[in-house]
């Protein structure tokens, strides 16, 4: 790791751990309840994982900005809603270096113990397999020094405490249930919490791992491996053609590391296999 990498991560990791009193109650509550508008009436906030991402990421734009300054970093947002990544740190003396900042938030699992619902921790497809591409990013991906997720992890409140039909007054806003609560803040290298397999449906992302004692040491699947297979992994999954060994003679797409490093000849205990889910008893 380099010296610039390193010191940045670790002011990132410090912020981190500043961010959950900023957004909470005393009662650990998220601070923000819902919409008002100039009669007064406030609107509750719906559980959609996308508006409570997107509402969060305005919250601590201000906090991000402060960050910014405080180390020697301009904040360059992403042009359009879909480029990577959500924040680019130019340092202010060298803009040469660059840290790409993805903010991912994730809930709690309701049905098992320690784990979230995982995140999605951006694309494979062109900008990460062509390292100069400017395609749906904001610079291209080979000019970031480093690739960092700013992760948030929360719980879900109860549904029957939420009403998002329901219209109350700015005299009522202590009785208003947030809809998350207990937010937990971490910043670490997309690399480290990723596992070996997608984060959304069909669409080309990738994923992370799910036990969240993990997620916060970093402890992903490519834990033993580094940011080198990681990288060549992804940028070959659903691409290169392997063995399928469910058919002798037969090729079919990689989709597990497992076969990436049977490929490669690699020894595949390097493998940090991720911790299975459980459900509670």
């Amino acid at each position: 790791m380099s010296k610039a990498k390193n010191k940045f991560l670790k002011q990132l990791k410090t912020f981190a751990k500043t961010l959950t009193e900023y957004v909470s109650t005393n009662s650990n509550e998220w601070s923000i309840k819902g919409f008002i508008d100039v009669e007064e009436n406030i609107y509750t906030i719906s559980s959609d994982s996308k508006i409570i991402s997107k509402i969060l990421e305005i919250q601590l734009f201000p906090k991000f900005k402060e960050f910014a300054e405080a180390n020697g970093y301009d904040i360059v947002l992403a042009e359009k809603q879909n480029w990577y990544p959500d924040l680019s740190f130019v340092n202010q003396k060298n803009p040469k270096l660059k840290f790409a900042v993805d903010i991912k938030t994730t809930y709690r699992l309701e049905d098992y113990s320690g784990f979230c619902n995982g995140f999605t921790l951006g694309s494979h497809g062109e900008y990460f397999r062509n390292r100069t591409s400017t395609k749906n990013i904001q610079f291209p991906y080979s000019e970031y020094e480093a690739h960092l997720c700013l992760g948030i992890l929360y719980t879900r409140a109860v549904s029957t405490d939420i009403d998002e039909t329901e219209i109350l007054r700015l005299s009522e806003l202590d009785n208003i249930t947030s809809v998350i609560k207990d937010l937990v803040f971490f910043a670490e290298e997309k690399w480290k919490i990723s596992s070996d397999k997608g984060g959304s449906g069909n669409t080309a992302n990738i994923g992370s791992i799910h036990f969240i004692k993990d997620v916060l040491k970093g402890n992903g699947v490519f834990a033993h491996l580094g940011e080198a297979i990681f990288d060549e992994y992804w940028i070959n999954q659903g691409v290169l053609q392997v063995p399928d060994p469910k058919k002798k003679g037969s090729f079919k797409k990689l989709t597990k590391l497992s076969e990436f490093l049977e490929f490669k000849g690699m020894d595949t205990s390097l493998i940090n296999a991720p911790k299975p889910k459980r459900k509670n008893k």
